[in-house]
């Protein structure tokens, strides 16, 4: 199926993979899971409302035959730069390309849009995702950024640091 852009419709099927694919027990099945480094949910559905009421922003969803989202990512249109966050795709069917078909809608998106680059940050230790999108042609930009999180998108376990990656379009 296509990856289309996202609706707030959409808002309860996105919380419940989101939350599935970074936190929790369920999380665990996937290589993308944050549940070692901060308890609770990633997100809930006012964040995501509030997120698709958010000028520049747009969520796009890839969908299962059956029209089930089993994959998404966040788009934050951000002067001459395109913001990527939270891509997400169903902790039982990673590794079978679909992050990177997501990654390349994004970059379809940044183009279409006539941007300059895709910008994201990444928690510091985060090792095998920090190589997954090196490998990608995401490079760091030597900024480091304090992770500080509302309580409403978890409790950090320990302390941690994002890294600012960009890749030119």
């Amino acid at each position: 199926m296509p990856i289309i852009p996202a609706n707030l419709n959409d808002v309860p099927e996105l919380v419940a993979l989101i939350n599935s694919a970074y936190r929790g027990e369920s999380s665990k099945k996937g290589w993308t899971t944050e549940a070692d480094l901060i308890d609770g949910t990633r997100t809930n559905e006012q964040g995501l409302t509030d997120d698709f009421n958010t000028p520049g922003v747009t969520i796009l969803k890839h969908m299962d035959d059956e029209g089930k989202i089993i994959g998404c990512v966040y788009l934050q249109k951000q002067g001459d730069k395109l913001y990527l966050g939270m891509l997400t795709v169903s902790p039982d069917l990673q590794a079978n390309g679909l992050g990177r078909q997501l990654l390349q809608a994004a970059e379809d998106f940044a183009l279409q849009n006539h941007l300059k680059a895709i910008t994201m940050s990444v928690i510091s230790n985060r090792t095998e995702l920090i190589a997954w999108y090196q490998r990608r042609g995401f490079s760091k930009t030597g900024e480091v950024i304090p992770f500080n999180i509302p309580e409403h998108n978890g409790i950090v376990k320990q302390p941690l640091e994002m890294l600012k990656f960009e890749k030119a379009i």
